[in-house]
This record gives structure tokens, C-alpha cells and sequence, in this order.
């Protein structure tokens, strides 16, 4: 009796484990994807200001590149700042070959 009574304990325990890991997941997902959101609408005004073909590719490139650069330094200018540029720079590349 003891056996099974400590076997539904853990049981519980790692439910309880997995359950926190995956809320946290979840809000992580949740967050990435609102920021992606207002990434995305953001290149496309900017990209249409520029009088430049949207390209999904493009504005999911560019966002990508902000969350995980907002995610190490916490500070959207600098993010928003360094991705721009990177995205300037492949576009000019792209255009020399």
C-alpha cells in the first residue's frame, strides 16, 4: 500500500512539472506571436512607405530577427535599430548578385 501511494505521488508531481513547463511555454508562444504580429504590420507600412514589393519572406526574416535580438538586449530600439539594418544590407546584397 505504501508502494502505490508513493508511485500516485510522484505521478501527481510530475504532472504538476509538466503542467508549469508547458504554461510557461505557452506564454512565451503567446508573446512571441503578439510581438510577431506587430512586427509584421510594422515592415509591411514601412516597406509600402518605401515604395518597396512586400515580401513575406522578407518581413518574417526581419522579425525574427527582432524577437530574438529584443530577447537578448530587452530594449526595442536597439532590436529594431540593428534587424533594420541587417535586412538593408541582405536586400543591397541580394541586389549585387
Amino acid at each position: 500500500m505504501k508502494g502505490s501511494k508513493y508511485k500516485l505521488f510522484i505521478f501527481v508531481n510530475l504532472i504538476i512539472l509538466f503542467n508549469s513547463f508547458n504554461s510557461n511555454y505557452l506564454a512565451q508562444t503567446k508573446q512571441n506571436s503578439i510581438i510577431k504580429l506587430f512586427c509584421l504590420q510594422s515592415v509591411k507600412e514601412e516597406m509600402i512607405k518605401a515604395e518597396m514589393l512586400y515580401s513575406e519572406k522578407i518581413a518574417n526574416e526581419t522579425c525574427d530577427c527582432y524577437y530574438e535580438e529584443f530577447m537578448q538586449t530587452a530594449s526595442h530600439q536597439d532590436a529594431k535599430t540593428k534587424c533594420k539594418l541587417e535586412t538593408k544590407e541582405n536586400l543591397n546584397h541580394n541586389r549585387k548578385i
